[in-house]
């Protein structure tokens, strides 16, 4: 009854923009950061994922990143990335707003993407500005435990927000614009802790839209969803999706 739900409230309620977090890629194998058995759990995040940090110490936070950033390149998108892919396809997602710095939205074939948090597919030289794609950090990578500027030799810096940072103006700014103009907001895999992003629902739902979320785990927004599904996004978006193609199918 949930997904039959969903699916309805998503072909009514246009247009559709969708906020995912962690939740979303723990099934292509990516550990959250977050939860009791998550990444921070085991690193002290002011010690390997704060821009102080990085200053301190930059060849420290990449001893943490190195193995992320191999992790992150071998994984690949999931059931509930390619749905998603496909819903925006469909002209029923008018963009995705993520949390993720993984690719993986990016690699299902999203196409209208806004990576609040950055993304692990780019390197920074804080020294001269010069910016590297991922394939480049990779090669260097190979031949150092912290890449280093080749055009400056400054320690490089992953274009992901490090704890102490302000989020991408633009992309917060974008985020926003998107969530107020949503007839409907669907999160999916976030617990909505982390602000401001976890007060993008807010936007949507002062602004006359409704809410739908697709989570493992409570947030503090469940009694104000219209349609609440806790469950395996991996389960829940494909069968959505089979459900409103064949809406279309049935069309005239």
């Amino acid at each position: 009854m949930g997904v039959e739900a969903l699916a309805e409230l998503i072909r009514r309620r246009q247009p559709c923009v969708v906020l995912t977090g962690a939740g979303v890629s723990t099934e292509s194998g990516i550990p959250d950061f977050r939860s009791p058995s998550g990444i921070w759990a085991r690193f002290d995040p002011l010690e390997y994922g704060s821009i102080d940090a990085f200053r301190r110490d930059p060849r420290k936070v990449w001893s943490f990143y190195k193995p992320r950033v191999a992790m992150l390149t071998e994984a690949e998108p999931n059931p509930a990335h390619v749905a998603l892919a496909e819903l925006e396809r469909l002209g029923l997602v008018e963009a995705v707003v993520t949390q993720n710095i993984d690719l993986l939205h990016e690699r299902a074939g999203t196409r209208e993407l806004v990576e609040v948090h950055g993304s692990i597919g780019r390197a920074t030289c804080p020294g001269c500005g010069e910016r590297y794609p991922l394939a480049r950090v990779l090669g260097l990578l190979a031949e150092a435990d912290a890449p280093a500027c080749p055009a400056c030799a400054e320690p490089l810096k992953p274009d992901v927000v490090f704890f102490g940072e302000l989020l991408p103006p633009e992309a917060i700014a974008r985020a926003t614009e998107v969530a107020r103009r949503a007839g409907l907001l669907l999160v999916v895999g976030s617990s909505l802790e982390v602000y401001p992003v976890a007060g993008l629902p807010e936007e949507t739902l002062a602004a006359g839209g409704e809410l739908a979320i697709v989570n493992r785990g409570p947030t503090s927004y469940d009694p104000r969803a219209t349609v609440h599904i806790e469950g395996s996004a991996g389960e829940v978006l494909p069968a959505v999706v089979e459900l409103l193609r064949g809406e279309d199918a049935q069309q005239p």
